[in-house]
């Protein structure tokens, strides 16, 4: 059951991105917008299909289900912050940057795009309870050889999740300062523009999802490193690589808009995602040597 949510997730994350995703201000927004905004949207689907795949097949099961339990850890943030996007709130702020435009937040209309975004997450929640509830009833072990590693490997997955969590506190992008001259003394000023909210300083749903990501990142950071066998820490590192490199290009879609910049969180967003994935390798390929006999 959790290895058919988690294809089922991949399906309608991967079929929100041809319809229109919302009508903000009378103007429809794509997610597919640039080869970004396609990367961006098609991480996580992606994974989750190559994963679900195996885990409804019945092979590597615990490899499966961490990597469910992980990605519906993360996937329960996501959903929040999915509802706030899509609604009309009163405390939303005047403009905001969704699926790589910088638009006015006057009314904003839910599109097919939206709810089938919001269904795969979803998917993703519900495959995270199922493998919840399946994990100890599971059979699958090793011989513990990454044990001597699993220290060392945690901490530097809880620098990745602290790092992460710092970026998620700044926006991605912003609006560049502005040049102004004084008409009194002919002096320019700098002048910094008011650009698009951090993920935690924004109301209600938007908060309440930003916070549950960024403790789902710190807590998964420390534990997927612990599961046994060394494949289910493979598995959860990967749910979180795919999440973590969703936001950092989706951060590079958003600075395609022309009126604004990529930001150093941004930056470093993209970054630690890709030290995800060295670090989801790494446990991958780390074994122990065997001993060798005189």
């Amino acid at each position: 059951m959790a290895g058919g949510l988690l294809v089922l997730a991949a399906v309608l994350g991967v079929a929100s991105l041809f319809p229109t995703y919302l009508v903000v201000d009378g103007q429809e927004t794509s997610l597919a917008a640039g080869v970004a905004g396609v990367l961006a949207t098609l991480v996580v689907p992606l994974t989750s299909l190559a994963v679900g795949g195996l885990l409804a097949a019945g092979r590597l099961p615990k490899f499966g289900l961490a990597h469910a339990g992980v990605a519906g850890a993360l996937a329960l943030g996501a959903l929040f912050i999915e509802v706030h996007s899509g609604s009309e709130s009163l405390e939303r702020a005047g403009r905001e940057v969704v699926a790589g435009e910088w638009l006015l937040t006057s009314s904003v209309e839910r599109a097919a795009g939206w709810w089938l975004g919001v269904l795969a997450l979803g998917c993703l929640v519900a495959a995270g309870a199922c493998a919840a509830a399946a994990w100890g009833r599971t059979v699958m072990d090793d011989d513990g050889a990454l044990d001597p590693a699993r220290p060392g490997l945690a901490g530097l997955a809880a620098l990745l999740g602290v790092g992460t969590v710092l970026c998620l506190a700044a926006p991605a992008v912003g609006l560049p300062e502005l040049l102004v001259t004084n008409p009194r003394t002919l002096e320019e000023i700098v002048v910094e523009q008011q650009g698009p909210e951090a993920l935690y300083g924004r109301p209600g749903w938007a908060l309440l999802g930003g916070l549950l990501l960024a403790g789902a990142i710190l807590l998964c950071s420390v534990l997927s490193p612990s599961l046994r066998p060394r494949l289910a820490a493979v598995g959860g590192l990967l749910a979180i690589t795919a999440t973590v490199l969703a936001a950092g290009l989706a951060g590079v879609r958003d600075a395609g808009a022309p009126e604004l910049e990529w930001t150093l969180p941004g930056t470093g967003l993209l970054l630690l995602g890709l030290g995800y994935a060295g670090l989801t390798v790494l446990v991958w390929r780390l074994r122990r040597r065997p001993a060798t006999r005189a």
